[in-house]
């Protein structure tokens, strides 16, 4: 860290204007600092497979995984700018950046993604089938129970009722998801080409087409075959990466109907979901 400037160390101490955008000296530094190198930035929601996409990706490029948000653990994720200032410093060596963060497109986020002119890419899922997949997590992995999604899992949790596991997962959970989908699709309207949308059902069909779709975005393409040899060494581990069943209808299995209808209900508060709701609720 002794090789940084004083304008990289003046940008690490300053802030975005109020409302999360970048302007002035600030602005043009970094739009010119994020010009030296790609980034591949996965804003996937919890249980989309962004933790294998991630590897895959990694594998693909000759990646490497930096964590760009404070903290993950109990908050949503914001990038954290001195961080993405060290990696296009070269701090980190050379490798390209792969970046999986469940971020909202929140106005501050969108501040940092239009500064560092990052290209995002977001999976649309089922969010009873994300919930199936995350209620799976919850049951056995302690730390995924303490992180929690923007919320506080009770101490008790896997000792309650099913039925009140589940509420709780509808009821505090869901709403995370509902606001997530509406944040991206709000913000990939006002410049689609910026915002590669995967499809979950598609991906499982033909990962490596996914994959090589997603690094094209990106700006740094790889053969379909270089693709899927990704894929295919790590499926071998996909348990590590955290890949469960993967399988659609799982929500169906796990909620009540008056659950499932309480989900399609969280939808309607959003204008913008409404012709992708029935995709996000079957």
């Amino acid at each position: 860290m002794a090789n940084l400037d004083q304008d990289a160390i003046m940008a690490a101490f300053s802030q975005p204007d109020y409302n999360g955008r970048f302007s002035g000296p600030f602005a043009e530094y970094i739009q010119q600092l994020a010009r030296r190198r790609p980034a591949v930035i996965f804003a996937f929601p919890p249980k989309a497979a962004g933790t294998f996409l991630r590897t895959a990706s990694i594998a693909a490029i000759d990646g490497q995984l930096i964590r760009v948000v404070h903290a993950q653990g109990g908050r949503d994720a914001q990038p954290y700018v001195p961080v993405l200032l060290l990696y296009y410093l070269g701090q980190f060596g050379d490798r390209p950046m792969v970046a999986h963060m469940h971020m909202q497109a929140l106005a501050g986020n969108r501040g940092i993604v239009d500064a560092f002119g990052w290209r995002p890419i977001m999976m649309v899922r089922s969010i009873p089938d994300m919930l199936a997949s995350y209620w799976d997590m919850v049951d056995v992995d302690d730390d995924a129970l303490a992180d929690g999604l923007n919320c506080r899992f009770p101490p008790e949790f896997r000792s309650l009722e099913r039925t009140r596991q589940g509420d709780f997962l509808v009821d505090i959970v869901a709403p995370w998801y509902a606001g997530y989908y509406a944040t991206w699709v709000e913000y990939a309207a006002q410049d689609p080409a910026k915002i590669l949308t995967l499809d979950f059902d598609e991906f499982t069909r033909a990962p490596d087409a996914a994959l090589e779709r997603a690094l094209e975005h990106a700006g740094i393409a790889r053969s379909r075959e270089i693709c899927r040899s990704a894929i295919e060494e790590t499926w071998r581990e996909r348990r590590n990466w955290r890949f469960n069943d993967g399988r659609p209808g799982r929500g169906a299995e796990y909620f009540e109907p008056r659950q499932l209808q309480r989900i399609r209900d969280l939808l309607r508060h959003y204008r913008p979901l409404d012709d992708l709701a029935e995709r996000l609720t079957s």
